[in-house]
């Protein structure tokens, strides 16, 4: 399908800002439309607000429409890009590692909670098969074991981070903006952990798509890196004007060019999540992804 400048359009499902932050300003800035593809969101930030964690993982916003076709790609944890290939029916692939390396932080206003092995059995609330949701177990197995890791699922980062703050949660896995709002408002970090993202695409985006698109979005990433504090209120606008874009810190994300998601590092990525049940291991590297 072409957009009346006859540029290809693709169509991206919408992750969390933090993630996103190098498509909308690749989109804001006019990156991708010169490099001749008219790239757009399928759904809005609105939308996904109104997601439900709760749902089956294929049913959730950008899962759905990349699953019918409504978008032709999306972004999300390491691990779910592997999960979500294997569940779906589409035919997609991993395309690169995404710009984003960001932190997820086990966040607590209980002051008897200091540290990963004080966590021991206390249940920490996740959004399911998301990165919170991994990150937590790598964070917390070799400090408690992994009998003793106690992982609930919840809401949408909002409703976990809101939830923490109304005393409804002891323990949530957050990125940001809340990691920020949560220490403005008194909270400490148990553990934190940075992670990177699978950009999953669909097969029909040519190989000129997929490289005129990464590099507009490596040109983004520039822009980010160097005035980070002019894109910061994309960002903070999950916070729902609980903090301003100034108060939004530099520690726990940062931007970096897409890379090729390197066999060696699937196959570490793989193992664990086989050891853990968390797929069945019927893929392989060159099936997944593509360069």
């Amino acid at each position: 399908m072409a957009s009346t400048q006859n540029q290809p359009i693709v169509r991206i499902a919408p992750n969390n800002p933090v993630f996103d932050l190098p498509v909308i300003v690749g989109i804001e800035e006019g990156l991708f439309e010169a490099a001749g593809l008219d790239v757009r969101f399928s759904a809005t930030y609105a939308d996904r607000e109104k997601d439900s964690a709760e749902r089956p993982v294929m049913s959730r916003l950008k899962e759905q429409l990349f699953e019918c076709g409504s978008a032709d790609s999306y972004n999300v944890c390491e691990w779910a890009s592997i999960d979500r290939l294997e569940r779906g029916r589409r035919m997609g692939n991993i395309a690169a590692l995404r710009a984003a390396v960001a932190a997820q932080a086990i966040l607590t206003f209980d002051e008897a909670l200091q540290v990963p092995r004080d966590l021991a059995d206390v249940p920490v609330v996740v959004q399911e098969l998301t990165g919170s949701h991994y990150t937590t177990i790598q964070m917390l197995e070799s400090a408690v074991g992994k009998e003793h890791v106690n992982i609930v699922n919840g809401g949408l980062p909002y409703t976990r981070w809101a939830g923490l703050k109304n005393g409804t949660y002891r323990v949530v896995t957050v990125m940001e903006p809340f990691i920020s709002l949560g220490l403005k408002e008194g909270a400490h970090i148990i553990a934190s952990a940075f992670y990177r993202g699978g950009e999953v695409v669909a097969p029909d985006l040519t190989p000129e798509q997929r490289k005129a698109y990464y590099d507009a979005e490596n040109q983004a990433v520039d822009l980010i890196n160097g005035d980070f504090y002019k894109y910061a209120h994309h960002v903070t606008a999950s916070a729902k004007g609980a903090m301003e874009p100034h108060e939004l810190l530099k520690a726990f994300v940062r931007y970096k060019h897409v890379d090729y998601y390197a066999a060696e590092l699937f196959g570490r990525t793989y193992d664990w999540m086989k050891e853990r049940g968390l797929t069945e291991g019927q893929s392989q590297h060159d099936k997944l992804v593509v360069g």
